[in-house]
């Protein structure tokens, strides 16, 4: 018989973000395996077998390890550009650019993304990739390489885009693929790399990209395609005031009735943003339960607006939080969505009663496990769910003195992480990555920024 190795943390406070958020001043936790065990309050049992490591995280707030909803790994190697625009003119300015990428340095924008949330205590990462150039190489296999050796559960989400400028559309005609193309080459990344059994490292989602990028019938058979596979279905979604414009002149109808009309909404679909939605729109995410991610540092960047999350957490909405790609995030971490997400949406109608530091905490954890489908896996600590989890070093000057350890990680400066485990395996080490350079990550994604920016300047 296989005997089940266990690691045991204690001396620390925890936040479970289970159903009835259960927290404990001082408890432990025991991982069995890739499992947890059990936990509870004060010092674990001393007569446990097969205890291989015993963690004192006194000054420590252990959480489930946090969820990325929406990212674009691709753009970690075109920061700090065009950041001065709103989202039509951004995309105008920069798919020039992106049309040019290829697997070499999607691989390395892909470490950079995944490296910098990782670090930031992210356990579950996903990635919307809808720029496929031409004779570009593996650009899916080569994101899901990244994420295996960084460590983390990850989705990718399998974008397209087969509506150019000549169709109305913003990408240049040069930058999509046919709808026939897109529907094989989704399908072949589902069969190749999707699996759907309990504790899977990497799950595919069918993802055209938008309304303004993507036919009427690349999102009715791309509904239809997942669907048919069994797999979840991602694009983007009311995000500013042009795109619910150019739905009506286009379609004759808001976006959200749009989506509904070509299969889109319904509890194996999330959108992301989700800013511009009026009381029809959230009645009809929550009937369906159509999951959101909140992007509230990328919706501030393009000046997108303020997404009406206390509205769709009251009306039954699942809601996550993402990153958004880092030509809209140049931070590109999670951690910090926990404290913009709280502060924005206390500028908006709600105002100091939106969210609490709690909320907050759950959407970036629990509300990101079920937004992807995986709620019965991950997103809160509790016997029997995967060993995702994260120790935030709370004893520092930067948060000693804060009273409220969820509190002092919302909305505090950025939280320092002792370990991050990911199916019990730890990833992060005093706020290092254990298996990958992350100084050769650094090298490689400024040289590749600077070989996209040359290859870009000589078109």
């Amino acid at each position: 018989m296989t005997t089940v190795q266990r690691i045991v943390i204690e001396n620390c406070s925890i936040a479970t973000v289970d159903a009835d958020d259960t927290e404990y001043a001082t408890g432990h936790l025991v991982i069995a395996g890739d499992r947890i065990e059990s936990l509870g309050r004060g010092r674990a049992p001393e007569d446990l077998a097969d205890v291989v490591r015993r963690i004192d995280a006194t000054g420590h707030l252990v959480t489930p390890g946090l969820v990325n909803t929406h990212h674009h790994y691709y753009q970690w190697i075109t920061r700090g550009l065009a950041t001065d625009h709103n989202l039509f003119d951004w995309l105008v300015a920069l798919y020039p650019t992106w049309a040019r990428i290829d697997e070499q340095m999607v691989h390395a924008a892909a470490q950079g993304s995944l490296a910098m949330m990782a670090r930031g205590g992210v356990t579950t990462a996903m990635d919307h990739h809808y720029v496929f150039p031409k004779g570009s190489g593996d650009l899916s296999g080569s994101i899901i390489r990244a994420a295996r050796e960084t460590g983390v559960r990850f989705t990718l989400a399998r974008g397209s885009m087969d509506r150019s400028e000549k169709d109305g559309g913003l990408p240049p005609d040069f930058a999509v693929e046919t709808l026939e193309g897109a529907l094989a080459a989704t399908e072949e990344t589902v069969r190749q790399h999707h699996d759907a059994s309990f504790g899977a490292m990497t799950q595919v989602a069918v993802a055209p990209c938008s309304p303004f990028s993507v036919s009427t019938e690349l999102l009715r058979e791309g509904a239809e395609l997942a669907r048919r596979l069994g797999v979840r279905l991602h694009t983007h979604g009311s995000e500013t005031v042009e795109e619910e414009k150019f739905c009506h002149e286009l379609f004759g109808m808001g976006p959200t009735d749009y989506f509904e009309s070509t299969g889109w909404l319904g509890e194996d679909v999330w959108m992301a943003h989700c800013v511009h939605m009026n009381d029809s729109d959230i009645d009809a995410f929550a009937r369906t339960r159509t999951g959101v991610a909140h992007c509230p540092s990328s919706n501030a960047r393009l000046a997108a607006g303020i997404a009406r999350v206390p509205d769709m957490l009251a009306a039954g909405v699942p809601v996550g939080l993402g990153v958004d790609g880092t030509a809209s995030n140049e931070s590109g971490e999670l951690h910090t969505e926990l404290r913009n997400a709280l502060l924005i949406n206390r500028l908006g109608a709600h105002r100091e009663a939106a969210l609490t530091a709690r909320q907050a905490l759950r959407l970036g954890t629990f509300g990101g496990a079920q937004v992807l489908g995986r709620a019965r896996e991950i997103g809160s600590l509790e016997p029997g769910k995967l060993a995702d989890l994260v120790l935030w070093k709370l004893d520092t000057l930067a948060h000693a003195s804060i009273a409220d350890p969820v509190a002092a990680l919302v909305l505090g400066a950025a939280a320092p992480v002792t370990a991050s485990f990911v199916n019990g395996r730890q990833i992060v080490e005093n706020n290092r990555l254990l298996h990958v350079d992350e100084d050769a990550i650094a090298r490689s994604t400024r040289e590749e920024a600077r070989r996209l920016a040359r290859i870009a300047a000589g078109a």
